[in-house]
């Protein structure tokens, strides 16, 4: 979608275009599942558990940092990263309200 036609659309649509885009990837998807397995923040333990080289998780990382889903805490020379909750809670919330307008097609006549 062109940048041009992003006006076209309500800040809800475009804000919750960008966090399907964000978690659009499996690597990302694995990083968000192993935050929440493991409920702590974490750091060098990515390049493990993924098999991604670090700049490549890094990439992801910042990702997700984009859309604030993971927040970050530096200390020393390793940045720590867990699930933002607030966020997390606000994304959520915006996915169940698409999610939750659909209706059954078997109560009624579908194509």
């Amino acid at each position: 979608m062109g940048v041009t036609k992003s006006d076209l659309f309500t800040e809800a649509q475009n804000e919750l275009a960008l966090s399907a885009k964000a978690l659009a990837h499996p690597a990302r998807i694995a990083i968000i599942e192993f935050l929440l397995k493991s409920d702590t923040c974490i750091n060098g333990d990515l390049v493990n558990e993924l098999g991604l080289a670090q700049a490549t998780i890094s990439q992801h990382l910042r990702e997700l940092k984009d859309i604030r889903i993971i927040q970050g805490t530096i200390e020393g020379t390793s940045v720590n990263y867990c699930i933002n909750p607030r966020r997390w809670t606000e994304i959520q919330q915006k996915f169940n309200q698409i999610f939750n307008q659909y209706r059954d097609p078997t109560s009624k006549d579908c194509c």
